[in-house]
């Protein structure tokens, strides 16, 4: 039997909120409608989704199983809706996510050369929005930055580039020509919504700031509540009169990759990707000006060619 995404729904609810009535009041039905359901697909499945006893409500192994595919099953299904309208729309357009100091313009450059005929378009994004920008179909590829919950993603590496430590301009550090993580041992640290941007815990107390982007965390290291880290193109992308970059060698490189949707089957996709790829060889040390004009120029002169 198909699974009924509407039941699927319904039980994403009960397991969000491990209560039946809240969950009710969630969906805007009444509750016994949604134990029918709940009851419903549980016998699609044949297996229980829940315990239910004077302690409350849990999920059973295979409700936990189930909550863990329904996610990327259920985005899925919203991207379809997605495409489809704007293929009703008319025209074709291709949304590239991309994450803080990425350039994007030369591989969207690359790929329009091979398809006049589609619009590219760009959007940021921040780490948490990552995967579930990729899945319900906002946008249909990303250069993301990991770590990254790949469940129900296509991931395909570009390249990495190294870290800079992000220290007050008056720091006793600032201006060094590199620091180690030791030099920086018991700095209270900024922490980013990025787990990627940061080293080991262990050597840095926490500021009590949680920063979500580049800008927020220039903003906070500024005012001296705290350093940070950040990939080297910030250097390029960003600039803030009371900050220093400083390269910290012994941290383990950004590693940045192309994720789409594994569901998603589409040649345009799979042709920016393939133009993202040989862009990301020529910028293979991304964050570098004249890298990433050598990547414009090296594109510029493959459209005139094909003119």
């Amino acid at each position: 039997m198909d699974l009924d995404l509407r039941k699927l729904r319904y039980f994403v609810a009960v397991a969000d909120q491990l209560h039946f009535s809240r969950a009710a009041d969630e969906l805007h039905i009444a509750q016994p409608v949604l134990s029918r359901q709940i009851r419903a697909l549980e016998q699609d499945l044949g297996a229980p989704l829940f315990t239910r006893d004077r302690h409350g409500v849990a999920l059973t192994d295979a409700g936990r199983q189930l909550l863990a595919d329904a996610g990327p099953l259920l985005a899925s299904a919203h991207a379809v809706r997605r495409r489809v309208t704007a293929a009703a729309r008319g025209g074709q357009r291709l949304t590239v996510g991309f994450r803080a100091g990425i350039a994007v313009i030369p591989a969207a450059r690359a790929f329009e050369a091979r398809h006049p005929d589609v619009a590219v378009d760009v959007q940021r994004i921040e780490w948490g929005d990552q995967a579930t920008m990729l899945l319900d179909g906002r946008i249909d590829v990303g250069y993301v930055r990991l770590p990254i919950d790949e469940a129900g993603l296509r991931v395909v590496p570009l390249y990495s580039e190294p870290r800079v430590a992000v220290l007050p301009a008056g720091h006793r550090l600032a201006g060094r020509e590199k620091v180690t993580e030791a030099d920086l041992a018991g700095e209270p640290l900024v922490w980013h919504a990025d787990p990627s941007t940061q080293p080991t815990r262990r050597p840095h107390p926490n500021a009590g700031y949680l920063v979500r982007g580049v800008d927020e965390t220039l903003e906070h290291v500024a005012a001296g509540r705290g350093i940070s880290f950040l990939a080297r193109s910030a250097t390029v992308f960003y600039s803030h009169p009371d900050v220093s970059y400083v390269p910290i060698p012994d941290l383990a490189p950004d590693q940045v990759c192309l994720a789409v949707a594994a569901s998603r089957t589409s040649p345009v996709v799979d042709d920016f990707v393939t133009a993202a790829q040989e862009m990301a060889e020529t910028t293979a040390e991304c964050g570098n000006y004249e890298m990433w004009q050598l990547a414009s120029d090296a594109v510029s002169s493959t459209v005139e060619q094909s003119d």
